[in-house]
């Protein structure tokens, strides 16, 4: 995608929000995102050439970060060098280079007085907690939000700061068994981000959200979120619908029939629906308990009290989640 010379030549360069509303006036919504990720990727302006790194990671374009990480990593700007820091840090734990843990020391060295950064490292602090399922970490980080979102004048950012908050209070209230409230802030990322990958992942944790309402509701998010997946050919999020979230659904809402996966838990909780308690307990017999599912999934199988309450207390105590919590929770209603 090529963007007119006089963009890339002024030597006085656009801030990326002032391109974008000079661009949105011709073009759609699709081409602007193109036309700005060629001008993050070409501008001298050393300050885009930072802060074009969240355009770049809110719309997915990893790619690309990668590739500015790099050129900012050799600037001669010690706050471009900063940043390149705590960004790689961000694709690094995207990716699995590094163990959650690694990457949480890691992100705790960096230091910074530009209310920007602080934002950018702190979102990158609760993403790693998510990540380690330490929820009511995030409780913290709420507390400090409105002092770091005050000292932020730039306005692109602070819009992207707002989507990835809205992001951190959907799963927040989900963990917190406050549904609507996880719905509506679900809603609030659909409405504002060009992201397909977050508006699929956003549809996929709204479809999870219905997990003890209705099947169609949850398959409808699910099927929202594949088509988008498909769409922009979003492997790891086409992976994780058809080999975890369906199966589990299926699963879980009696619909086993004609789903398959090769997750081996996943595989259990199917047959489970299907009636086949032993298969199940066979194929979960070869799996480490170390997980709230699979112990929900064995202690379902086996009628097993003791392994419904270690699962049980496991979402409360290790993961602080009152929603999935209600899973092996409802069964050992029904058992007494």
């Amino acid at each position: 995608m090529h963007l007119p010379t006089i963009f890339l030549s002024n030597k006085e360069d656009l801030t990326l929000e002032e391109l974008m509303e000079v661009l949105t006036q011709e073009h759609d919504n699709e081409t602007v995102t193109e036309m700005v990720k060629t001008y993050c990727m070409e501008s001298q302006s050393l300050d885009i050439q930072k802060k074009s790194m969240e355009f770049l990671y809110m719309h997915g374009f990893y790619k690309e970060l990668q590739q500015l990480i790099n050129k900012n990593k050799e600037s001669e700007n010690a706050s471009n060098r900063l940043w390149a820091k705590v960004y790689q840090i961000n694709v690094d734990r995207r990716f699995g280079s590094y163990t959650p843990d690694q990457s949480l020391q890691q992100i705790k060295q960096i230091k910074t007085s530009e209310p920007e950064l602080k934002c950018i490292v702190e979102f990158t602090r609760v993403t790693i907690y998510y990540d380690l399922n330490q929820f009511s970490k995030i409780g913290n980080f709420l507390d400090i939000q409105h002092e770091l979102f005050g000292a932020v004048r730039d306005k692109l950012l602070l819009s992207y700061f707002k989507i990835r908050l809205n992001q951190i209070l959907m799963t927040y209230y989900l963990m917190r068994n406050e549904i609507i409230m996880a719905r509506k802030y679900g809603y609030r990322v659909l409405n504002h981000s060009f992201s397909p990958r977050t508006k699929a992942s956003t549809h996929v944790r709204l479809g999870l959200s219905y997990t003890f309402d209705t099947y169609f509701q949850a398959m409808h998010h699910i099927q929202q979120a594949l088509q988008i997946g498909k769409k922009y050919n979003l492997k790891n999020v086409i992976q994780l619908i058809e080999g975890s979230t369906i199966p589990f659904l299926s699963a879980h809402f009696n619909k086993p029939d004609g789903v398959t996966t090769p997750d081996k838990s996943e595989q259990a909780h199917l047959e489970i629906a299907k009636g086949n308690n032993e298969k199940a307990i066979e194929i979960l017999s070869e799996l480490p308990l170390d997980s709230p599912f699979v112990m929900y999934y064995l202690g379902k199988a086996k009628r097993d009290k003791d392994l419904l309450l270690q699962s049980y207390s496991y979402f409360i105590e290790k993961r602080s989640d009152y929603f999935f919590s209600k899973l092996p929770l409802n069964i050992l209603r029904n058992m007494q």
